[in-house]
């Protein structure tokens, strides 16, 4: 299975082309009309619903992105459905919302967000409920996870979906992980047995020796998260494309 080329040449815009003072909030339905409109791809993220549903958003408490407080986890669809993202004025969207609103028409990544806590392997019902939607999904469509066990869930729900790992630097002082956990992951070990064919590694870790490995060894490598074109620009002498946020990328030649 192979990254396909939508994912290399068209720059995705990080939580949808979200821009506050135009009333775009990250994830949300505005932000991603807005990038369907400019032609350009989407990563969006998802966490669970106390009913099962796979919500479009990024944190697991609503605090930073809404009025209210709490775990996303712990309030069911509707509820979070109703409740205003912060700079805009619509709710928080479904995974279900999302893909009707793209519809194929540009890339779209998703990202599961870790359910277990601590990369571990109590996960799956998000990884489930997602995929009843996805396998039915028309359109440029890949999915990944800084939890391996998530990949590794996703590889057997949805074996056709290409699938990837989302990678870092894992510093110890910016993860609330154990310092062996990061030091595991850092270097990647599960690239493999997640049956990935792609990486989004962290930007200003893209020296990384493991990460010109798995490229020589067939991985498409994207990155995360670029702010500005000279970002872009060292970034790209390593990875094939940019996740990017409060820029434009120039078109590619």
């Amino acid at each position: 299975m192979t990254l396909p080329a939508a994912f290399l040449n068209i720059p995705l815009a990080h939580r949808a082309l979200h821009d506050l003072a135009a009333g775009r909030p990250e994830n949300s339905r505005a932000a991603v009309r807005a990038a369907v409109d400019a032609g350009l791809g989407i990563e969006i993220d998802l966490q669970l619903s106390a009913d099962g549903k796979p919500m479009v958003f990024h944190d697991y408490g609503l605090e930073r992105l809404t009025a209210e407080q709490g775990a996303v986890r712990l309030r069911d669809a509707n509820a979070l459905a109703a409740i205003p993202l912060k700079g805009g004025d619509e709710g928080i969207p479904t995974l279900e919302d999302i893909l009707d609103l793209v519809a194929g028409r540009v890339p779209l990544l998703v990202e599961f967000k870790d359910q277990d806590g601590a990369m571990g392997p109590d996960v799956g019902a998000l990884e489930a409920a997602a995929a009843d939607l996805l396998g039915r999904y028309r359109g440029a469509l890949a999915v990944m996870s800084f939890n391996p066990h998530s990949v590794r869930a996703l590889a057997r729900l949805l074996p056709e979906v290409p699938r990837g790992l989302t990678t870092s630097a894992y510093r110890p002082d910016e993860w609330p992980l154990p310092t062996a956990t990061c030091d595991r992951l850092r270097e990647i070990p599960d690239y493999a047995d997640s049956q990935s064919c792609f990486i989004s590694h962290e930007a200003d870790d893209l020296s990384r020796p493991r990460v010109a490995e798995l490229k020589a060894e067939g991985a498409a490598v994207l990155c995360w998260t670029i702010r500005s074109q000279a970002e872009e620009e060292i970034a790209r002498q390593v990875a094939q494309n940019v996740t990017f946020e409060d820029y434009l990328p120039r078109p590619r030649p």
